[in-house]
């Protein structure tokens, strides 16, 4: 890894995961977000990132006429800019085996539930549905299968009885910053293992859980 760990992000809109990201990695030397970027031209992070002076980049989809096209297109402007780690951040693609195999083991999401919990769409909709007690977040490292992968960190938060599904995304959304910013912290100082048995460790960390009852 360089000195300075390397990372871009990717968005579809506003980019609050991505804000939290930069808020967290600001305070460190060893740390840089060299690029934002999107699928959508008109996604309003963007415009955040180049306040804050990151350099952005849009690829939209719908200027290809394929998944595999679109994913190649993204994936060599990525590396125009020499990344450790590609951070999913509210990006709304499916992307291609062929392009999670490209950044194996440098590529990361998060996921709005507690997986193996509630894959795809709609998660807080589902939580609701199942009458489950606790929910929450993942940041996991990206394979060719939808929202699976090796757990970096979780984040839980209580379901409360009269939830509204906007009530519960509300609740979630602010744990997915605390969690997902203490992540790439992690990640830039080198912490984040992921073994051959595709469990992860993080050194020098006990717990990877975040919430309000393991304070």
């Amino acid at each position: 890894m360089s000195q300075s760990c390397r990372f871009v992000i990717l968005i579809s809109g506003r980019g609050s995961n991505m804000e939290a990201i930069v808020d967290a990695l600001s305070g460190l030397q060893n740390a840089k977000v060299v690029a934002v970027m999107s699928n959508e031209p008109e996604a309003a992070g963007l415009a955040w990132a180049q306040e804050k002076g990151i350099a952005t980049r849009t690829v939209c989809h719908r200027d290809y006429t394929s998944r595999e096209s679109f994913d190649k297109a993204l994936a060599k402007s990525i590396d125009g800019f020499n990344p450790d780690y590609v951070l999913l951040a509210g990006f709304m693609r499916i992307l291609t085996p062929g392009f999670a195999n490209q950044f194996e083991g440098r590529l990361i999401n998060i996921h709005p539930s507690l997986l193996p919990a509630f894959p795809g769409l709609h998660t807080h909709r589902q939580a609701l549905a199942f009458g489950v007690q606790w929910h929450g977040c993942t940041v996991h490292f990206v394979t060719h299968k939808l929202d699976h992968g090796p757990v970096i960190a979780q984040g839980i938060v209580p379901v409360h009885d009269g939830d509204t599904e906007a009530e519960l995304a509300r609740r979630v959304l602010a744990m997915e910053h605390q969690v997902y910013g203490q992540v790439a912290c992690w990640l830039a100082d080198g912490r984040v293992q992921q073994h051959v048995d595709g469990t992860v460790t993080v050194a020098g960390i006990h717990s990877r859980a975040f919430g309000p009852q393991l304070l």
